[in-house]
């Protein structure tokens, strides 16, 4: 029954994703008493995630270091700096500016390794990427976002550490020594039992911080337009780049597959809560919306992945 649900919730979820955040700003009301939820229902889902992997996907940098310190790179310095080019040029608004940016700067999302399976890339490289990424993020995030802040808003590094600490780091590292004690048998029993849960729990982080964008929902303006097209944009352009970059960098089709969707995929639930908790509501705008396009992009170029391997694809002995 569990593994049904999931089926189920893993089908709709380009769909069930924008109706969480439908149903946040229709209600609210109720969400603005329920944001206490967040960080453990994020907590949870990251420990879910984590029981896929194990001690053996950080050892796996001796096999693969350019590629992961590539992919960190991508993920937490050419992105951002893409993001913020184009938000400065286009709106002349520092909160959105902040916005844009920290919707490409959180750590590459855990749905990427769902796309690195269908599409046939490097498995174990993805698993290592995921898990190198979420330890570095607590010492990454707050960096590249003083950068963008700048002097203008005051940021409590402090308190944002911790929370990175307590909602990515310790489920992530729990999951994996749990795994590890259970020489990989938790996966199968606990870890899928939890999987539909913790899709369940992403669906609601999305509804409670959904209403903090409510006010700005409230009437069409060609600025809500234009930062929609704009979040649309840079993450379709994100796997475009990472696919160019991969395919003059990596001839493994494997391994440019891999890197397309970890570029691509972010974890954006908690680029919510950061922007929710430590910015001026308008801050989440740009990275609530990003939760709209993000399997939808993911299942089209997993279509252009799939032309790329026809054509360039070493034919098997």
């Amino acid at each position: 029954m569990l593994n049904n649900l999931n089926k189920w919730l893993q089908k709709w979820m380009p769909i069930l994703t924008p109706l969480s955040l439908v149903v946040g700003v229709l209600f609210h009301n109720i969400g603005v008493h329920l944001l206490f939820l967040v960080s453990w229902l994020f907590a949870f889902m990251t420990f879910s995630s984590s029981l896929n992997m194990n001690v053996k996907d950080v050892k796996s940098f001796s096999k693969h270091p350019v590629m992961i310190l590539g992919s960190i790179a991508f993920l937490h310095i050419i992105m951002p700096i893409w993001a913020y080019f184009l938000s400065t040029i286009i709106f002349d608004d520092h909160l959105l500016t902040i916005g844009f940016v920290i919707s490409v700067a959180v750590p590459t999302g855990v749905t990427s390794v769902i796309w690195v399976n269908i599409c046939r890339g490097n498995l174990p490289l993805c698993l290592s990427i995921i898990l190198i990424d979420t330890l570095l993020s607590p010492f990454l995030m707050p960096g590249l976002l003083h950068i963008a802040v700048g002097e203008s808003i005051a940021i409590d590094t402090s308190s944002l550490i911790m929370d990175l600490l307590w909602m990515i780091v310790l489920p992530t590292v729990m999951g994996v020594l749990l795994n590890e004690l259970t020489k990989g048998n938790i996966k199968a029993t606990l870890g899928r039992k939890l999987a539909p849960f913790s899709k369940l729990c992403l669906f609601g982080v999305v509804m409670i911080n959904s209403s903090a964008i409510a006010p700005y929902l409230k009437q069409v303006t060609w600025e809500l337009f234009g930062v929609i097209l704009l979040v649309l944009f840079i993450a379709a352009s994100g796997y475009a780049i990472a696919l160019i970059i991969g395919h003059f960098v990596w001839k493994d089709t494997s391994i440019v597959t891999t890197f397309v969707f970890i570029g691509g995929m972010r974890n954006i639930a908690i680029g919510v809560i950061i922007a929710t908790t430590y910015f001026p509501a308008k801050v989440a705008m740009p990275v609530v919306f990003g939760m709209l396009f993000q399997q939808v992009l993911a299942s089209l170029y997993s279509r252009v992945i799939e032309k790329y391997k026809m054509k360039y694809e070493a034919p098997s002995v």
